[in-house]
């Protein structure tokens, strides 16, 4: 399986579950610099699910650009995804790269835990996650993480995903702590004007 790399920095767009227009408003933030995107969807329609994996796939593939899916080592396959993510209770990276291949992207959620951080680390994760760092309105009532965390986490030499209530206004400080990608959900596919707003995402990476 051939599996698209991770790039070295940029905006993680996450798709928010069911929506009619969600292939339309993927190909949106990718036109708007996405440069990577996730595919999340906690339902339980398996067949649904299938099908726009796989049409994410496709449009991903035209730009180049890695399609993770969420928690779903299985789907990933499937559709033959760059790779998958995992949060605490999804499996470890050692059992997904068995699934998926050794060159397979395999992000883990690590909260607001360096331990955890160093010990995805160690197990061979391809970038670790951290958030949320604001007050997140797909997860109200998740642990804080904090900018401190992502300096510290500088020593891991691993990519550096931060997420969590992010917004245009508020990524600048991710950023300048060392945050790799910024992932979001709301700020992108619950704007009125979905390419735009990845552009300024886009933008924080990529001034020019």
């Amino acid at each position: 399986m051939i599996h698209t790399r991770l790039p070295d920095r940029g905006l993680y767009a996450i798709t928010d579950g069911p929506r009619d227009d969600l292939s339309d408003v993927v190909a949106q933030a990718l036109a708007g610099g996405a440069r990577v995107v996730q595919y999340r969807d906690k339902t339980a329609d398996a067949a649904r699910r299938h099908a726009e994996a796989n049409a994410l796939k496709q449009l991903c593939d035209a730009r180049a650009v890695p399609l993770i899916i969420n928690d779903d080592v299985a789907l990933a396959a499937a559709v033959g995804a760059a790779g998958v993510h995992l949060g605490r209770d999804d499996g470890d990276v050692a059992a997904a790269r068995a699934v998926l291949g050794a060159g397979a992207i395999v992000g883990v959620s690590c909260y607001d835990s360096l331990d955890r951080a160093r010990a995805a680390a160690a197990a061979g994760a391809s970038y670790v996650a951290f958030g949320a760092f604001f007050p997140s309105p797909t997860k109200p009532h998740a642990v804080r993480a904090s900018l401190d965390l992502l300096r510290q986490s500088a020593a891991l030499d691993l990519p550096r995903v931060a997420i969590g209530g992010i917004t245009p206004d508020n990524a600048p400080s991710l950023v300048e702590a060392g945050a790799d990608f910024i992932a979001v959900i709301s700020a992108v596919f619950g704007a009125t004007d979905v390419r735009a707003a990845a552009q300024r995402f886009a933008r924080l990476y990529s001034p020019d």
